[in-house]
């Protein structure tokens, strides 16, 4: 054998030796890549980007774990791409680590057995860290794992143009207290849309009051306040149960304000009708309460700057408050234990007091942490935020839903077959029937009829007994 030989030989086993080296050193500090998939968009979704480079930069850093995060648009073309990918749809893509989800959507991805169970990674210990009810919406199925982490909560609140609302106020007598039920909400309406009727020497040109987003939640959550809960769930199956008076009381407090004209709805959300001037008050989100609008614009070129207040959600007379508990949380899906504990610890990290209190700020949600929610911490952390210049919308939302959430009952969606199907149909058969019966209002009123007696024609017994025997029957078809 030739010294060449053995030289080359020598360096094979060498190199070899240095790769093998080199390949053992790169899985001891292997990076651990998570991606997330939700459907922030605007200032959520620059919060959430902010906070993952955040984590990137340091616990990540540490730990090697890096966070990429993609929104998927709206809530329901984020449901729709991930169905598609954990049912390996052509042209998928590949299923994510974590996913944002409400009940519906995560019921869905469960009954693939894609879920982790995030008890296998939580103590008993940090599950006490968090609100109850959160941690509570979270398991899901007979074995009643817990599927869903929560990281931000939203629930409702009344948002109100106070610079309107004081003009009317002052002319007429109106008081805020006028706005805590569904039923002096609506009498109230009812003499803004008088008021703003005599201002012109034109008929029945009254302006709407009122509007609101979700429906679903009015009616469920009314129907649970008022003593009925309209789904009962069983092995995830819903058995359905409507109250003939029930339904009637929510009827009368919204069908009949909305064909009046008392209350409208005319753009995608309320917060479009709020900024037109079409209406002065409205029920959202809270994390919906960065859109209510700082001017109302009239026309194309008119606007005037406008205050915003902030009021709790109403109630209906004689019942101990009701407000909805909303807000998808994380799913975390199953691929390996380095993945799954990567996954976690982001999700802990995120959902840390001060931090999740800091996103709670930017976005309108609300920290899910007890000590998150503790009154004086969290009005703390407003005021320090709001030196930064946290909008007053925010601001004032917040502080009203943090007192709302510890003084009112919270009602939380449940997933159950062919729920968000259900809930479609809350959302729009209410709605719906009211815009249809105002235009036929409106019709007639054209036709030479007196605002009353326009009314009187669609607002009959009959008209509502067809219209909740449709709705029975449309809403067990789906459940059934």
């Amino acid at each position: 054998m030739s010294k060449v030989e053995l030289t080359g030989k020598k360096m094979v086993f060498y190199v070899l030796c240095m790769v093998m080296l080199t390949g053992c050193l790169q899985d001891k500090n292997r990076e651990t890549s998570i991606e997330i998939w939700h459907y922030y968009n605007g200032a959520q979704k620059i919060a959430f980007d902010e906070m993952i480079v955040d984590f990137n930069e340091t616990v990540g850093f540490e730990k090697g774990i890096i966070v990429e995060a993609f929104s998927q648009g709206s809530v329901n073309e984020l449901q729709k791409t991930i169905l598609d990918s954990i049912n390996k749809k052509v042209g998928a893509k590949d299923v994510p680590n974590i996913v944002t989800a409400y009940p519906d959507t995560a019921r869905c991805i469960d009954n693939q057995e894609l879920i982790v169970n995030l008890r296998e990674y939580i103590t008993n210990k940090e599950i006490e860290k968090y609100i109850t009810s959160y941690i509570e919406e979270g398991y899901l199925g007979s074995d009643h794992k817990l599927s869903i982490f929560p990281i931000a909560k939203a629930t409702e609140i009344m948002m109100v143009n106070k610079t309107d609302w004081d003009k009317f106020a002052q002319a007429t007598g109106a008081k805020i207290e006028d706005l805590q039920t569904w039923e002096s909400l609506a009498k109230t309406a009812e003499q803004y849309y008088q008021w703003t009727d005599s201002l012109t020497e034109a008929p029945n040109d009254g302006k709407a009051f009122f509007g609101r987003d979700a429906m679903a939640n009015y009616i469920l959550v009314g129907a649970k306040q008022l003593g009925q809960e309209i789904f009962k769930i069983e092995n995830d199956q819903a058995t359905l149960t409507l109250d003939e008076k029930i339904m009637r009381r929510l009827w009368d407090n919204y069908y009949i304000p909305y064909i009046n004209g008392h209350y409208g709805s005319f753009g995608r959300f309320s917060s479009d009708d709020a900024r037109v001037g079409e209406i002065i008050a409205l029920v959202g989100s809270t994390a919906g309460a960065t859109y209510f609008p700082d001017n109302v614009t009239i026309g194309d070129n008119e606007s005037y700057p406008i205050e915003p207040l902030v009021l709790p959600v109403p109630n209906f007379e004689n019942t101990k408050p009701h407000a909805i508990q909303q807000g998808a949380g994380m799913v975390i899906l199953k691929s390996d234990k380095a993945h799954e504990r990567a996954a976690v610890e982001f999700l802990k990290w995120f959902t840390e007091p001060q931090r999740n209190m800091a996103f709670s700020l930017k976005t309108g949600y609300l920290p899910v942490t007890k000590e998150a929610n503790k009154q004086d911490a969290f009005e703390e952390k407003i005021e320090q935020e709001s030196k930064k210049g946290i909008s007053k919308q925010l601001e004032m939302a917040l502080k009203v839903s943090m007192d709302q959430i510890q003084t009112y009952t919270l009602e939380a969606g449940k997933a159950f077959k062919n729920g968000e199907e259900a809930r479609e149909l809350l959302a729009e058969a209410l709605i719906h029937q009211a815009k249809i019966d105002r235009e036929k209002v409106v019709k007639l009123i054209n036709q030479g009829k007196t605002h009353e007696q326009a009314v009187s024609q669609v607002s009959t017994d009959t008209n509502f007994e067809q219209w909740l025997l449709k709705f029975e029957e449309d809403l067990k078809k789906i459940i059934q």
